[in-house]
C-alpha cells in the first residue's frame, strides 16, 4: 500500500474516533474493561501516528502545521489534527 496525504488522514480520523470512544468509557461508570482497551489502542495510535506524520512530513504530503496537529497536539486530542485536515481540506477547494 502506497502512503498518500488521504491515508493518513483516514488515520487522523479513525484515531479521533477511537479517542471519543475512550472518552464514552471514561465518562460512563463501569466501562472499566473498554477504557482500558481504548485507552491502549489510543496510546498506541498515537505513536503510530507520530510515526506516519514524520513519513509523510518527509514524502511532502504534510505540511508542518498539519504534522504538529497530528503529533504533538494529538497525544491529548487527536481532534485537533482531524480538524486541521478538514481546515486544509477546504481552504484547498476554496482557492
Amino acid at each position: 500500500m502506497r502512503l498518500t496525504r488521504d491515508v493518513v488522514k483516514y488515520a487522523s480520523f479513525t484515531h479521533s474516533a477511537v479517542y471519543l470512544v475512550l472518552l464514552v468509557a471514561w465518562l460512563v461508570p463501569g466501562l472499566a474493561p473498554v477504557e482500558a482497551v481504548f485507552g491502549l489502542a489510543h496510546g498506541l495510535g498515537w505513536f503510530a501516528m507520530c510515526a506516519l506524520v514524520i513519513v509523510a512530513l518527509r514524502l511532502r504530503l504534510v505540511d508542518i502545521r498539519l504534522a504538529v496537529a497530528v503529533a504533538v497536539l494529538g497525544a491529548i486530542g487527536p481532534f485537533i489534527g482531524s480538524a486541521e485536515f478538514v481546515r486544509q481540506d477546504r481552504n484547498r477547494t476554496a482557492q
